[in-house]
């Protein structure tokens, strides 16, 4: 498949005999849709989230749609490297792993630091799936055409630096929109180094990226209030939804890189004007992404922080 070709959801193969694990699988968010057309098409579904009770609510809505569909739930906090931990020993009775999409997320949290004394967003959105991808890289091996799917953002481009200094150390004023964009872009610079490691250990994983355009997510006011609904969060969540492409077409380009033929350190985004919204195709990522210093500087960096090391 080339950067020009067309792909819509007609283009997904036949997935039955496919494990693929999706983490942030709320009802209406991008990892529902992504497990819900995957589901569809056969994949056993392995739906990973923060409580029991969401996962129920997922499988639910998804069995509406796929009554037959082959599902797993496995709860997992990613803000909490001990309950990664926990879930990927869990996972570990699975057996192979074709795809592991790493889609939860924060957005534009207050300035709060985890149980691991790691800052919110950047716990959340790289150093968990960093772990979690680490743990399970025997099973995505195991699978022989494993594929890691990093789920980013058009803010990694407001990112000034790559996020490299001490994690449990606060450096400057917080200010979460910067924040949250360093935490994209460290998506990024994970998926980039984790290619280029597999293909120099000769490791039979593909790592990919994709991200969703301006998607009409509950992301922006679960990070702003703590909540989607009630007073100014559902005022909020209705503007950004009124704007915006439905969560459906924003979690297209993830469900495109899960599925296509593609090589790795590709990554998918909305094919429409600035990549906001449109059907998925092949799009780059900024200069500060492809920094090969800063994409090893990270790695070991959360080598250290999670205690996980790859090959």
């Amino acid at each position: 498949m080339t950067a020009t070709d067309a792909w819509t959801l007609a283009d997904v193969p036949d997935q039955a005999g496919r494990t693929v694990l999706v983490t942030g699988t709320s009802v209406g968010g991008l990892g529902h849709h992504t497990s819900l057309e995957l589901a569809r098409r056969g994949a056993r579904v392995v739906l990973a989230g923060r409580t029991q009770a969401k996962l129920d609510d997922t499988e639910r809505t998804i069995r509406e749609e796929v009554p037959h569909a082959s599902l797993e739930k496995l709860v997992i906090d990613l803000a909490d490297l001990s309950s990664v931990r926990r879930g990927a020993a869990e996972a570990a009775g699975l057996g192979p792993i074709h795809v592991l999409v790493n889609n939860a997320g924060v957005m534009g949290t207050p300035y709060s630091r985890t149980a691991d004394g790691l800052e919110l967003q950047m716990a959340t959105n790289h150093f968990g799936p960093f772990l979690l991808t680490g743990l399970l890289l025997p099973q995505l091996v195991a699978s022989a055409d494993g594929r890691v799917v990093a789920v980013s953002s058009q803010f990694h481009r407001f990112a000034r630096s790559a996020p490299l200094g001490d994690p449990r150390v606060q450096h400057g004023r917080y200010s979460r929109w910067p924040a949250y964009g360093q935490t994209k872009l460290a998506n990024l610079l994970f998926t980039y180094e984790l290619d280029r490691r597999m293909r120099r250990a000769e490791l039979p994983v593909r790592a990919l990226a994709a991200h969703p355009g301006f998607a009409g997510t509950h992301l922006a006011a679960n990070g702003q209030y703590g909540r989607s609904s009630g007073g100014i969060a559902s005022i909020l969540d209705a503007a950004i939804r009124g704007v915006s492409q439905s969560a459906a077409a924003g979690a297209q380009p993830t469900i495109m890189a899960a599925t296509a033929d593609l090589p790795g350190a590709t990554y998918c985004g909305p094919g429409g004007l600035q990549e906001m919204s449109g059907a998925p195709r092949v799009v780059s990522s900024n200069r500060l992404s492809h920094d090969e210093v800063a994409q090893r500087r990270l790695w070991e960096l959360s080598e250290d922080v999670t205690g996980v090391s790859y090959p």
